[in-house]
């Protein structure tokens, strides 16, 4: 009796996908049908790109991405027999996404926003995250602190190609993603993770800021919003007052940072026009490079 109950959970559990299929809606097939027309292709040109949107619908993928890849190529002039290849791979990269997605759940991750989820992890495939390299972040995500979701999933996978991006070197980026879902980071913040890592890509390329620093202070509890910005909130002590490389944990120079002239002091930008140091009224308008360099 127990057998037979497990078989048909494992059933619908399978099943699950084309059970949501979709087709395209009305308004996406009138909007490819008036881009069509626009640029002078005939119906029997651009119906094939709508019957693989709808095939795709059927297997469970969610057919708007698809459809705007289609608008997307037909507004800008592209022959549809060119957009046929691109919609293909974009549709072999959701279908990854799905059996990606669907490991996960039957690994415990709870389903979330499936929609959003599909398409975050299509997108991380087609930035350049691989199916293994996901597959190694499902697995350690059990180990954390959190209950993993589907959307916390594909926003390590998003990180880890953004990461990539940045010519972070595979495993290292891999590492980072890990300890922060083991940490409890939300999605958010590990995409804001990512992108301040790709945004300092060069500097941990030539070693002027250190991937194992970072990785540990986010295994101690740091969060993402302190890794880059303590010291521009008033909190740093002496170590991390911006004199350049002096900090022991110190991973950013705001000198480097892009986040204004004088970023270690953002809680007083009147500085930049009204100087406090009337002993050195020769400098009025310093920009801010010298002190920090």
């Amino acid at each position: 009796m127990k057998s037979g109950f497990v078989s048909v959970v494992l059933l619908s559990v399978l099943c699950r996908g084309p059970a949501l299929a979709e087709s395209l809606s009305v308004q996406d097939r009138d909007e490819i049908n008036r881009l069509r027309v626009a640029q002078g292709h005939s119906a029997e040109a651009v119906e094939p790109l709508i019957e693989q949107v709808n095939r795709a619908g059927e297997k469970g993928i969610p057919p708007e991405p698809l459809a705007n890849k289609v608008k997307e190529g037909l507004a800008k002039g592209v022959d549809p027999k060119r957009i046929e290849p691109v919609l293909r791979q974009l549709t072999s990269h959701f279908e990854a996404a799905q059996d990606l997605l669907r490991e996960a759940g039957t690994r415990g991750a709870i389903e979330g926003n499936r929609q959003r989820a599909m398409e975050t992890m299509a997108e991380a495939l087609a930035r350049g995250a691989t199916v293994d390299e996901v597959r190694e972040l499902a697995r350690v995500a059990q180990d954390g602190k959190q209950k993993v979701t589907q959307d916390l999933l594909a926003a390590g996978a998003k990180s880890l190609a953004v990461m990539k991006e940045g010519k972070i070197p595979s495993k290292d980026g891999a590492a980072l993603v890990s300890e922060g879902i083991r940490q409890g980071y939300r999605p958010s913040e590990l995409l804001d993770l990512s992108r301040e890592v790709k945004r300092r890509g060069a500097e941990f390329q030539e070693g002027r800021a250190n991937l194992r620093t970072l990785r540990e202070q986010i295994s101690r509890g740091e969060r993402g919003d302190r890794l880059f910005r303590e010291d521009r909130g008033g909190t740093g002590g002496g170590d991390r007052g911006g004199r350049g490389d002096s900090g022991r944990d110190r991973l950013d120079r705001p000198d480097r940072s892009g986040h204004g002239d004088r970023p270690d002091r953002v809680e007083r930008p009147e500085r930049l026009d009204r100087p406090d140091r009337p002993e050195r009224p020769e400098r009025p308008d310093r920009s801010g490079s010298g002190r920090d360099r």
